[in-house]
């Protein structure tokens, strides 16, 4: 197989978005794409008629290789594991890797509810409705048949099913997260109340170098309570900004 520079420029758009989505890492996607271009490079003598899907099975396999070694990894961390935010610049909007990256598919919620996948059914799920591959080349891909694939792509769907259809406008999301940091900042209860479900819950990960909440924190009163001692502790340091547009064109908040 013969890559040439454009190839490279033209798929790793591509491998980055799968391997982010399968992962929720944007360090491990961008490693796992240049191992699965250098190994890519080194093909010589193999004969490759469709070299998107050879790269993405490359790319694939690799992913599902760390999914299973993390998996036991995040059995002993401590508190939520959360996915990595991903920020996109509004200036490079127009770029196709950018495009690529807000398809569907990239909501916080969404790639939180990946976890509840196996990696196998991750797998299926984002190569069938995110990348568009068929039943035949996805069972090429991760080595299994149609029928199972199908299975596999149903079941995904079925667990994925309360979050598949969140999205926020961005313009609505920008406003909101401004007014939130408003009245965080003032304390405001009573304006904080009119912003936050009745049904919030609060994941706090700390990257296993800061303290956090073991487990997640239900309910407004418990919610303002942990977000207003965070507050207090760090009140000379604390900073509070929104960065827009990042994964799924959600705000986050530091």
């Amino acid at each position: 197989m013969q890559l040439s520079n454009e190839n490279y420029q033209n798929f790793k758009p591509l491998l980055f978005s799968l391997g982010y989505r399968m992962l929720g890492s944007v360090a491990d996607a961008e490693d796992i794409v240049q191992e699965t271009f250098l190994r890519a490079f080194q093909i010589k003598d193999q004969k490759v008629e469709n070299k998107k899907a050879y790269l993405c099975k490359m790319m694939t396999n690799r992913c599902l290789d760390l999914l299973k070694s993390a998996r036991k990894i995040r059995e002993q961390y401590i508190g939520p594991w959360n996915p990595e935010p991903l920020f996109l610049g509004e200036a490079e909007a127009d770029d196709p890797s950018e495009v690529l990256l807000q398809k569907e598919g990239l909501s916080f919620a969404y790639l939180r509810m990946m976890e509840h996948l196996s990696p196998h059914e991750r797998a299926v799920l984002l190569l069938r409705e995110v990348f568009d591959f068929s039943y035949a080349e996805i069972a090429n891909i991760i080595e299994k048949n149609e029928d199972n694939c199908r299975k596999i792509f149903s079941r995904s769907k079925q667990k994925i099913s309360a979050v598949e259809n969140e999205s926020l406008h961005y313009e609505k999301n920008k406003s909101v997260v401004s007014r939130f940091i408003q009245a965080f900042q003032m304390q405001n209860t009573a304006d904080l109340l009119e912003l936050v479900s009745d049904k919030v819950t609060l994941y706090s990960d700390g990257g296993g170098k800061v303290k956090a909440a073991v487990r997640p924190i239900l309910s407004r009163p418990k919610v303002f309570a942990f977000l207003f001692g965070v507050g207090k502790k760090l009140q000379k340091t604390i900073i509070l900004k929104s960065k827009m547009p990042m994964v799924s064109s959600h705000s986050l908040i530091i």
